[in-house]
């Protein structure tokens, strides 16, 4: 599920990447994970060759695309809302 050329997940909902991340680790955990929650792996999600799973060092499963964690930004209400574009020059849609 795409939108206007960003990922998505299967609600139209917008991720993000997050440049503070090292390689396929996420470094975002505590208050940032409240304000961007991670994207994770359900039971029978099935996704493109471009994704993969991460484990978190909570012990959750997250989805990655082209090697990169994603997560939600908290201020998205809606599909295609993409309110955390460029949030403190770290954080950034995910281009399709």
């Amino acid at each position: 599920a795409y939108a206007a050329g960003m990922l998505t997940d299967s609600k139209g909902m917008t991720l993000y990447t997050f440049d503070k991340d090292k390689g396929k680790m996420s470094a975002c955990y505590g208050d940032c994970a409240k304000n961007w929650p991670p994207y994770l792996v359900h039971k029978g999600d099935k996704m493109g060759k471009d994704w993969a799973k991460l484990k978190r060092k909570d012990g959750a499963m997250q989805w990655t695309y082209d090697g990169h964690p994603l997560y939600y930004y908290m201020d998205d209400k809606k599909a295609g809302d993409a309110m955390g574009d460029g949030k403190g020059g770290v954080w950034h849609v995910v281009k399709e």
